[in-house]
């Protein structure tokens, strides 16, 4: 059996999957980065390899891509490939009848139009800055001194929305914090936030030619209260993938990887 890999060396989280000749996942690993992206894929590809009895080491796959921020310091990779195209392809390959996604990273947000055979029709993106991205969500949640899974369902609650002027994270938190030292409901603070980051994804949605519905990927896909309010914004269905949307980048590499070898 021939095993293939895709790494994706994020800013935030490293990601690896390992994927057998018949596309079926093998194994799958999640780990926080570290500063250097080489160790951080080293360790996320020594962990996934462990989990397949066929391989001893990251050397034995037939072929490796890397992805991500740090795709060019994945140790062994044969090639890297944008996390663009990646994205695109790990949405495909779990649900070929998805044809955009928001894929809201640790220090961007893109939207991303997939074409019938799972490489990028179109894309547009936001890297100035990190406002509405993973790093905004980390940022707000130790303002409410609060987990990210606590703060992703607390604007569930809310019965009005609070709005948030500010677009800078910088500011957001200060505005934030204001907020709450006067006494206004906790869960209309975070809905106004969760609106804020939906209004960037609109445009980036919007820009990537999204029509009729969406899914969402990277590690803030798992927050339901951004999924609502994207709903609402969007007007579009947020479709949910049948698995951990965080690993489809690096799914979508393993995939190319598999085509590759």
């Amino acid at each position: 059996m021939k095993y293939f890999g895709g790494c994706d060396a994020g800013s935030t989280y490293t990601k690896c999957v390992i994927i057998d000749e018949n596309g079926k996942i093998a194994a799958a690993v999640t780990n926080r980065s570290r500063i250097n992206p080489v160790l951080s894929a080293q360790d996320a590809l020594s962990e996934a390899v462990l989990k397949v009895n066929d391989l001893q080491k990251a050397e034995d796959l037939t072929y490796l891509i890397g992805t991500g921020y740090g795709r060019n310091k994945v140790p062994f990779a044969d090639e890297n490939i944008s996390e663009i195209s990646c994205h695109a392809m790990g949405v495909h390959v779990v649900n070929p009848d998805i044809n955009a996604v928001i894929d809201i990273g640790g220090q961007d947000v893109k939207g991303i139009a997939i074409d019938s055979d799972g490489t990028v029709l179109n894309f547009a993106m936001n890297d100035k800055c990190a406002a509405g991205t993973g790093r905004f969500f980390e940022t707000m949640a130790n303002a409410f001194e609060m987990s990210l899974e606590e703060f992703s369902k607390l604007s569930l609650k809310a019965k009005n929305i609070i709005p948030i002027t500010a677009q800078c994270t910088v500011f957001a938190e200060s505005e934030v914090i204001s907020l709450v030292g006067e006494g206004k409901p906790m869960e209309e603070i975070a809905a106004g936030i969760e609106m804020s980051v939906a209004k960037r994804c609109f445009v980036m949605a919007k820009k990537a030619g999204a029509v009729d519905r969406v899914t969402l990927t990277g590690g803030c896909a798992k927050n339901d209260g951004l999924k609502e309010a994207i709903e609402k914004v969007l007007k579009l269905k947020v479709i949910d993938l049948d698995i951990d949307p965080q690993i489809i980048g690096a799914l979508g590499a393993a995939e190319f990887a598999r085509m590759k070898g």
